[in-house]
């Protein structure tokens, strides 16, 4: 499945899940590069550092047909973040080559429903057209809001496939496992 930059991938009642696009990583780094946003996620990081990020997300997007894509809102155009799959890739990851869903939205689009909202169409394409037979997701055990999240989307933890990834400080380890089996999805 070969889609163009910006292509809408998925549509939602109040979201677009489109592909990557020139200045998205501008958008990316001013509205989720932040203490909150990143808490969960190694902290702040450099403008290279979202610019390698995007850059990967578009290369998955172009090889494989799918990605973390641009979360962006139907009312104004807003770029809220991101959520969609990939394939694990974690280091000494349990679940690494599993399609694995996640999200990033900016503070001001949190409580909101859109991450529910975008997390549940993009487990629709890993189900559907994708083929998955199951998804992953990770976080760590701080992260109440993201692991939240995945049981309200049906996802059952999975603490016989936590893993200490070495590239992670010892406060952000174990990475926690949440898995929902294709049979699971309420779609």
């Amino acid at each position: 499945m070969r889609t163009a930059p910006g292509e809408t991938v998925i549509e939602t009642d109040r979201l677009i899940l489109r592909n990557w696009r020139d200045g998205d990583a501008e958008s990316f780094d001013r509205h989720c590069n932040n203490a909150n946003v990143m808490r969960w996620l190694g902290g702040v990081q450099s403008r290279t550092v979202y610019d390698e990020v995007a850059a990967r997300l578009t290369r998955w997007q172009e090889e494989r047909g799918f990605t973390f894509w641009v979360v962006e809102r139907k009312a104004d155009a807003a770029f809220l973040g991101f959520c969609g799959i990939k394939i694990a890739d974690g280091m000494d990851s349990s679940v690494t080559g599993c399609p694995e869903i996640g999200w990033r939205l900016r503070e001001d689009a949190w409580g909101q429903g859109y991450a529910r909202e975008a997390a549940s169409a993009a487990l629709a394409f890993a189900f559907g057209p994708l083929g998955a037979q199951k998804v992953v997701a990770l976080t760590v055990n701080g992260n109440e809001a993201s692991w939240g999240l995945m049981l309200r989307l049906g996802m059952t933890r999975r603490a016989d496939l936590d893993y200490i990834d070495p590239r992670w400080p010892e406060s952000m380890n174990p990475v926690i496992v949440y898995e929902m089996e294709r049979d699971g999805w309420k779609g």
